[in-house]
C-alpha cells in the first residue's frame, strides 16, 4: 500500500508539473525585469521540478581530454543481464588520431543504495584519462519482471565476477561505498578459484567492511531495529502498471527520505536559495544547485532479498569481519587473495562510514604481502569527497592510479 500510495500521488502530480514546465518559457519572456513576474516563473519552475524521477540520468560523458585533444567517448554495454550492465565508456581514438597504448582496465563498482551509478561520473571521468574504465551500471528494481527471478547479495557477487571475467584477465576493481563489502568477497571467491580473472588490485573507498568500527548514525539506525522491522516497515510492492509490478523493493523514495532526513536544513536551504537565484536570474548558480538534485532525486529501487540480506549480514551480523560469511555455501575466505595489492581510502568527516570500518580489510587479508597494501585517510572530506570533488581528483586520484600502474 505503500508504494501504491506513493504512485498514485506521482501520478496525480505529473499533469501538474507537466503544465507548470510547458508554461515556463512564456513565463520567463513576459517576465522580463517585473520582479512579480519573476517571481511567479521562478515558483512554477520550482513546482516543475517537485518530483522525482525514476530512470537512470544521462552521463554526460562524450569526450575525455588526453594531452591537448578531445578523445570522442562511447558508451557500450559489454555485458547485460536484468539487473545490471556492464558499460564500456570506450575511448574512440581512431576518429581522434590520438595514439595510446593499452591501459589498465578498471571495473567501478557502484553502490546499490537508492541511486543510480550516474552518481560516480566525477569518478569516471578523473580515471578515464589513464584508465579503460567499465561499471557497474545498475538496473533499477521496479522496471525488473518477476520472471527474471531474485536478486539477493550472493547475486550481487556472482554479478562481479562475471563482470570482471567480461573484462578479462589483468582487470582493476574499485569500489565505491556500500560494495566494498561484495568487492572484496569477489576477489576473495575468484582468488580461491584460481581464476585467471581475479583482479590484479583492489580499491575499496568508504565502504562498511566492519561496521562495528565508529559506528555512525546508519549504522545505529541498523542495529536499532530487528531484521523483520526492517521487512515489515520498509518492503513494498512494485504497483501494477510497472514492469516490475509484483516484485518485493526497497523504494528508493523511501531511502532518499531517509538520506534528506539526516540534512533536511541543508536541503531546505538549498531549494530557498535555488528560488532566490531563479528569481534573480543568476543562472549560473542556478544551474549548479539543479544539477546536483537532477542527481540527487533519481532514485532506484533495490530488490527486497538484496537490500534486507545486506542490512543483516553486513550491518547487523558482520558476517565478512567475524568471518562467519558464506558464499553459495562456502566459507568467503579474505585470506586466500594474495596476488591482488589492496588500497582502502577514507574520510576523515565521513559520517556515513567512519574511520576505521574500510581500513579493517587489511586485518581480513592477511595473505597479501604488506608492501602490496596501503591506506589512505584523506583530511577535510566528508563521504561523496571520497570520490568526487577536488580533493579526489587533486589527492586521492593518484594514489588509486599509482596503485594500479604498480600491478601492470
Amino acid at each position: 500500500m505503500m508504494y501504491l500510495a506513493y504512485q498514485n500521488q506521482a501520478n496525480m502530480m505529473a499533469p501538474l508539473r507537466a503544465l507548470a514546465e510547458q508554461a515556463l518559457p512564456g513565463l520567463r519572456l513576459a517576465a522580463g525585469d517585473n520582479p512579480f513576474l519573476r517571481g511567479f516563473a521562478a515558483a512554477a519552475e520550482m513546482l516543475s521540478r517537485a518530483g522525482l524521477s525514476h530512470g537512470r540520468p544521462p552521463y554526460n560523458i562524450d569526450h575525455v581530454k588526453i594531452g591537448n585533444r578531445d578523445v570522442p567517448v562511447v558508451e557500450e554495454a559489454a555485458h547485460v543481464t536484468p539487473f545490471g550492465t556492464l558499460l564500456h565508456f570506450r575511448k574512440d581514438v581512431d576518429a581522434s588520431k590520438v595514439q595510446l597504448g593499452e591501459q589498465p582496465r578498471v571495473l567501478v563498482v557502484a553502490p546499490l543504495s537508492g541511486h543510480f551509478a550516474t552518481l560516480l561520473r566525477d569518478t569516471v571521468v578523473t580515471m578515464l584519462p589513464d584508465h579503460d574504465v567499465y561499471i557497474t551500471d545498475w538496473h533499477n528494481a521496479r522496471d525488473v519482471p518477476l520472471s527474471a527471478g531474485r536478486f539477493g547479495f550472493e547475486d550481487y557477487v556472482d554479478h562481479l565476477i562475471k563482470f570482471m571475467e567480461a573484462i578479462g584477465p589483468g582487470g582493476h576493481i574499485v569500489a565505491v561505498c556500500q560494495p566494498c563489502v561484495q568487492a572484496l568477497v569477489a576477489t576473495a571467491v575468484m582468488s580461491e578459484a584460481k581464476n585467471k580473472c581475479t583482479p590484479r588490485s583492489m580499491t575499496l573507498m568508504a565502504g562498511p567492511i566492519d561496521c562495528r568500527l565508529n559506528p555512525t548514525k546508519v549504522n545505529e539506525l541498523a542495529v536499532g531495529k530487528p531484521i523483520e522491522w526492517f521487512e515489515q516497515k520498509l518492503i513494498a510492492e512494485v504497483p501494477p502498471g510497472l514492469p516490475g509490478a509484483g516484485r518485493r523493493v526497497y523504494p528508493g523514495f523511501v531511502q532518499l527520505t531517509a538520506f534528506m532526513n539526516m540534512n533536511m536544513d541543508r536541503h531546505v536551504k538549498a531549494h530557498a536559495e535555488l528560488f532566490q537565484h531563479l528569481w534573480l536570474g543568476n543562472a549560473e548558480q542556478a544551474g549548479k544547485t539543479k544539477d546536483f538534485y537532477d542527481e540527487y532525486f533519481a532514485v532506484l529501487d533495490l530488490d527486497a532479498d538484496f537490500y534486507l540480506e545486506t542490512v543483516q549480514w553486513v550491518f547487523q551480523e558482520y558476517r565478512l569481519a567475524t568471518g562467519a560469511l558464506t558464499h553459495r555455501g562456502q566459507p568467503v575466505n579474505p585470506k586466500a587473495i594474495r596476488k591482488t595489492a589492496l588500497l582502502t581510502v577514507e574520510g576523515e568527516r565521513d559520517d556515513i562510514c567512519a574511520i576505521g570500518q574500510t581500513m579493517a580489510a587489511h586485518d581480513l587479508c592477511t595473505g597479501i604481502k604488506p608492501y602490496m597494501k596501503r591506506h589512505h585517510l584523506q583530511a577535510g572530506v566528508g563521504h561523496y569527497g571520497v570520490f568526487s570533488g577536488r580533493r579526489w581528483t587533486k589527492q586521492i586520484y593518484p594514489i588509486v592510479k599509482n596503485t594500479i600502474l604498480a600491478m601492470e
